[in-house]
């Protein structure tokens, strides 16, 4: 009988991609000849940047509503695309050369008005390293988030409409990760340098059709749903107390959004640009065909908000006896995650 959670799942087992990861790699050695960098992503991402400052000046001097249907309908896709952009750039799978890494992260980020580009790759990253963490995964919902959100469809409606602005607090509660380096500044610099330009030369109602994109693209639209597919629990865990915990998405959105719903894959192999996720799954096939998967992010989305039993608490912590051991053996996992960055 499904019941509502009113606290996180607690896992009593190390995080599951490590070990997944060594399992493939020695049944299919091959799939380190795709770890590595795709130069095209720089392409992709100058092209979608450049058409989403088109599209604002194209609707600057359009009524409010054709503003609205136009983010919704095409600058939220193009917008979550561009999030996916700064994600490779995160791990460095566009180019070899950090500098270049940043700076393809940063045109992906303009379009975007709000600077976050190296926030989230310093935060993303730690995601990676602690999943499961409370005190070192800025992935995982606030207690508060959670007790303020509860089981409400429409207070989950407006938490995924507000996403990306609370996401901003949790960084608060990761003390390890530094919120402010010279290159976040730059980061403010160089999105709120363009974002005053964007105003002055292309006006208002340009800045807002970037602002709608951005805010359908993180929250309360079905590419949103991406922020809900990657680690939210959709299925109560089985008998012996484990759960999955990571859940991929393969569905035709795929196409247009660079394989971002590939994620236990990506998990596995955070080496491994987006172009070569797909031939994980399938060359390693007897490692996810078992695993849950979702095939719809609109339905996801419904799901989300609807399902009373769904909660901000439906994510898998680590137990603190494991949290307790990692901290214990910090060098050594240390080095295992350095290995997969680097293949």
């Amino acid at each position: 009988m499904s019941t509502v959670p009113t606290g996180f799942v607690v896992s009593h087992e190390p995080e599951p991609h490590y070990a997944r990861t060594k399992a493939i790699v020695r049944a299919h050695p091959e799939v380190r000849d795709w770890i590595g960098r795709n130069r095209w992503s720089a392409v992709g991402t100058f092209g979608v940047a450049a058409l989403q400052v088109a599209l604002a000046w194209w609707i600057a001097d359009k009524p409010w509503w054709a503003m609205l249907l136009l983010a919704y309908t095409v600058g939220a896709v193009a917008s979550h695309s561009l999030f996916v952009m700064i994600h490779e750039s995160a791990h460095k799978l566009v180019f070899k050369t950090p500098i270049l890494n940043i700076i393809n992260s940063f045109v992906a980020n303009i379009p975007l008005i709000l600077p976050s580009a190296i926030s989230f790759r310093n935060y993303h990253l730690a995601h990676h390293q602690h999943q499961g963490d409370y005190h070192l995964d800025a992935d995982i919902p606030n207690k508060w988030e959670a007790d303020l959100v509860g089981n409400s469809p429409i207070r989950k409606a407006i938490w995924l409409f507000l996403f990306p602005i609370l996401t901003i607090t949790r960084t608060m509660r990761v003390k390890e990760v530094r919120a402010i380096d010279r290159w976040v500044v730059l980061n403010w610099i160089v999105v709120l340098g363009t974002d005053v330009l964007i105003w002055v030369f292309l006006g208002p109602m340009a800045f807002a059709y970037l602002a709608a994109s951005f805010l359908f693209a993180a929250g309360l639209h079905p590419v949103g749903a991406r922020w809900i597919q990657r680690h939210y629990l959709m299925a109560s865990p089985d008998v012996s107390g484990s759960s999955q915990e990571t859940f991929s998405y393969y569905g035709p959105m795929n196409a247009i959004q660079y394989n971002i719903g590939y994620h236990n894959e990506h998990h596995d192999f955070p080496a491994v640009p987006w172009n070569h996720l797909p031939k994980i799954k399938r060359v390693a096939a007897e490692y996810y065909e078992d695993l849950m998967a979702h095939q719809s992010w609109g339905k996801l989305l419904w799901q989300f908000i609807t399902d009373p039993n769904v909660t901000l608490y439906s994510r898998m912590l680590r137990d603190e006896e494991e949290v307790v051991r990692s901290e214990q053996d910090r060098p050594v996992a240390r080095r295992a995650s350095r290995d997969r960055v680097a293949g």
